[in-house]
């Protein structure tokens, strides 16, 4: 097992313990960037379809090819066995093997082809939900709540609609990817799916775990707010004073030194 691997493996163990609510059975779907520049290859290690993060084993990673799935993008009307081929045809080495990747490979494969995401993981925690299925998910990216809200989050994240999983909703969350660094000037960390899940953006393992951890606490402060009257997010001011204060960098950078020392 390479160290990608068993890096990335440790990470599907973490998010599918059931003691943190993030996913259940098969749910959720965890892969990492594994380009190699020198031969031109643009792969990426994904979880395959059908197994629970919980009790993934190595052999329940595999190694894709991004530019075999990619041109399904550009494609009309790609039918679910067009998707299902091009899928069993990315996997490095799978010969005639009837295993598939996730659902969602060809929106991890946007995500490393428009931005600098080492790695992706998407889960359901229960907490998050409870308000992407409800009438007001928007209460998600309203804006900043506390000032570590900002420093593991950014500054903003982003919301999309209920979009049917695969094709379409790789191209709407191109677009909106897109919109978002245009605007902001960097890809973002969080991507909230209504009546879905999220998607998290990070340079390592543990920054995903992280990540995503701090995503659970900000729904919970949310929910727990709603019996008081709702949530009081931060003035804009506060919020660009937070993103830019030296010791906030500086506190960030440290964040993000330890999870790469973790992994």
């Amino acid at each position: 097992m390479t160290t990608a691997h068993s890096e990335l493996l440790r990470l599907c163990n973490a998010l599918g313990d059931p003691t943190r609510d993030l996913v259940l059975s098969a749910e959720g779907n965890v892969s990492s960037r594994d380009d190699n520049p020198e031969s031109g290859t643009s792969h990426m290690i994904i979880k395959a379809s059908g197994c629970s993060l919980a009790t993934m084993i190595d052999r329940d990673l595999l190694l894709v090819d991004r530019q075999v799935i990619s041109p399904l993008l550009d494609q009309e009307n790609v039918s679910d066995d067009v998707t299902a081929a091009a899928y069993r045809a990315s996997v490095v080495g799978g010969g005639t093997s009837p295993r598939m990747p996730s659902v969602e490979a060809i929106l991890h494969s946007v995500l490393y082809d428009e931005t600098h995401a080492q790695v992706v993981a998407h889960t359901h925690p229960t907490a998050v939900n409870a308000i992407l299925c409800s009438t007001s998910p928007e209460l998600l990216v309203g804006g900043a709540l506390f000032p570590d809200m900002i420093v593991v989050l950014g500054r903003r994240q982003l919301l999309l609609p209920y979009i049917d999983p695969g094709v379409p909703l790789a191209r709407a969350v191109r677009k909106a990817v897109r919109g978002f660094i245009a605007e902001e000037g960097t890809g973002p960390r969080v991507i909230y799916l209504a009546n879905h899940g999220l998607f998290v953006l990070a340079s390592s393992p543990d920054e995903a775990l992280q990540i995503t951890t701090m995503v659970v606490k900000v729904a919970r402060i949310i929910s727990g707010s709603l019996a008081a009257g709702g949530p009081a997010f931060l003035p804009s001011h506060h919020v660009d004073r937070i993103e830019n204060r030296p010791d906030e960098q500086y506190r960030r950078g440290l964040l993000a030194a330890a999870a790469s020392k973790e992994t």
